[in-house]
């Protein structure tokens, strides 16, 4: 297995932003008047598409839904961002496939304004091509929809490319793609999530999927 070029999501795959997600959506939901103690009960929301995190575990409308992005971005721009810790050992991963010739994007849900902000903040853009991710108006929130774009923007053969990411949306969007996807087990989605989808790899660690690639170099 070689894969020429790798497309990494970004939130439970390349850093962990339980803090800074969870505080902003505890935020954006007080401003609804809906009161959450216990942060841990708002990790569903990292990973998917935020509005529809929104209308599906809280039950706002369309419009309610939109108002809470809205009142979550408030926040996540000025602070949450960056409430936001790199994986250990990731840094050293991404710089020997990189040395490797591989070709690394990443491809993430999250606005590309603020993902590249990330990006470039944690001192990773020097390892990327790009950084992809949605639109501020939700266009390409949905993975399918932006690993498309990715592979026609950049002129990528699916069957040259890799999809690396901790939830089934990415998974499925690699697939509706004809791209490989490999699954970690360290970051937000449950395994029996993950293998439900059929990956071509599960990497249950960060070790795991660092031996795994590196041992497939050229």
């Amino acid at each position: 297995m070689r894969y020429k070029i790798l497309l990494f999501d970004l939130d439970g795959t390349l850093t962990d932003p339980r803090d800074g997600i969870t505080r902003c959506v505890q935020y954006a939901l007080a401003c609804q008047g809906v009161q959450v103690d216990d942060l841990a009960t708002l990790e569903c929301f990292i990973g998917p598409p935020l509005k529809q995190s929104f209308m599906r575990f809280y039950g706002f409308d369309d419009a309610g839904a939109s108002q809470a992005v809205d009142d979550y971005r408030e926040r996540f721009g000025r602070t949450g961002m960056f409430e936001n810790v790199v994986y250990d050992g990731m840094r050293e991963l991404l710089a020997g496939l990189q040395r490797s010739g591989r070709q690394l994007f990443v491809a993430t849900s999250k606005p590309w304004f603020y993902a590249r902000q990330i990006i470039r903040h944690f001192e990773l853009d020097p390892f990327f091509c790009s950084v992809y991710g949605s639109e501020l108006d939700g266009t390409r929130t949905e993975k399918q929809a932006l690993i498309a774009h990715i592979l026609r923007a950049e002129k990528l053969a699916a069957s040259d490319t890799l999809m690396i990411g901790d939830r089934s949306f990415d998974l499925v969007g690699a697939r509706h793609n004809g791209v490989a996807s490999a699954a970690v087990g360290y970051g937000y989605g449950s395994e029996a999530e993950l293998l439900a989808e059929s990956p071509e790899y599960f990497f249950p660690t960060l070790e795991v999927m660092r031996d795994t690639l590196m041992a497939c170099r050229a």
